[in-house]
């Protein structure tokens, strides 16, 4: 009997495949990136056209699919988000993200029963993912404010049912009108296999949402107190240490800016040098920050968990999570914004999201 003769692999062939796999995988993450970027920079068109260019060749990329959702929901493409985010729920049912903003999409047309129900799959695959058990009660209070209005219809002088409708007015006031949007998860939350494994081996515990765990990993590890400068003295220790409430003061007032749509005052804290996204124009830049400023009716930006350090006297960098709540949509973030001070004051040098 002949015995079976297998044929060894090539060990330099199976190096060389292992290299480029992981340089694609790193140019991958490289790409999702750059397109949350141009997204939190309000480049919305630029960053449709690098997703559906990527999407073209990887087409089961959930994170990139996720972002695309999340961009044509800004560009008020409420059919099209909808698509995305009903395939990804049913490709990733135990991912909750997804039926989260599909819900918001549903809110905005003021379907809240489709709303509800998206909310309570997301609720099901995550019973911890707070993001979705909020949303849902604001449904169920848009809900209810849809009911009071039908009794007073009805019955114009119920003073019962006048009272409960002032009620839930009150309580969206000052709010945006929008229901909570989730932001796009890490790469490392979202599954890396195609749909059909990723059901097969689908997680006996959903992943965590990205914007969950920041505030919990800040209530374990708060600021610390002492100098930052503790490990490595400096003669100048005093002098910058006492700039570091000045930076936060100047990101709040960024922010602050921001938020009352106040293009001039916002674009006055970057710096001349200032490193705009992909050696961008600075004019370009500028008018791309003026339209993200004008285009919603409403903004509020809040900055929480502040962390500044410093390289020297005049550079110092701050790193916090920014939460920004439009008339449209809703995302929190980790950002971080590297400052340089000119005369008296602390300007934006640089600016990341992510990290």
């Amino acid at each position: 009997m002949k015995s079976l003769n297998f044929r060894r692999a090539n060990p330099l062939i199976v190096i060389c495949t292992a290299a480029l796999l992981l340089a694609s995988f790193a140019a991958f993450a490289d790409e999702n990136e750059e397109v949350a970027k141009l997204y939190q920079q309000g480049n919305l068109a630029k960053a449709l056209e690098r997703a559906d260019v990527y999407l073209a060749t990887h087409p089961k990329d959930a994170h990139m699919r996720f972002q695309k959702g999340l961009i044509l929901t800004e560009q008020n493409r409420i059919a099209d988000a909808a698509r995305i985010f009903s395939s990804l729920s049913e490709d990733y049912p135990d991912l909750p993200e997804p039926y989260n903003n599909l819900a918001v999409l549903y809110a905005s047309q003021g379907q809240y029963d489709k709303a509800r129900s998206a909310l309570e799959s997301a609720i099901r695959t995550h019973p911890s993912y707070s993001t979705a058990h909020e949303n849902l009660g604001d449904i169920y209070a848009k809900m209810a404010s849809q009911a009071y209005g039908k009794a007073l219809e009805l019955d114009k002088g119920n003073a019962v049912a006048q009272t409960k409708l002032a009620m839930i007015k009150n309580l969206f006031t000052g709010r945006s009108k929008g229901i909570q949007t989730a932001s796009a998860p890490s790469s490392s939350d979202l599954p890396a296999q195609t749909p059909k494994k990723a059901a097969e081996k689908a997680p006996d515990k959903a992943p965590e949402h990205a914007s969950e765990k920041t505030p919990a990993k800040s209530a374990e590890k708060p600021v610390p107190d002492k100098n930052p400068f503790a490990a490595k003295p400096k003669p100048e220790e005093s002098a910058v240490s006492g700039d570091s409430d000045k930076v936060i003061k100047t990101v709040n007032a960024w922010a602050k800016a921001w938020s009352d749509k106040n293009a001039a005052a916002y674009l006055a804290f970057y710096a001349n040098d200032f490193h705009t996204p992909r050696g961008m124009p600075r004019a370009a830049w500028e008018n791309s920050r003026r339209e993200r400023l004008v285009k919603p009716k409403s903004i509020h930006v809040e900055i929480s968990h502040p962390k500044v350090s410093f390289s020297d006297a005049t550079h110092a960098k701050v790193s916090f999570k920014q939460s920004y709540h439009s008339d449209a949509i809703k995302s929190t973030a980790p950002k971080t914004l590297e400052m340089v001070k000119a005369g008296e004051k602390w300007l934006i040098q640089q600016e990341q999201v992510g990290r």
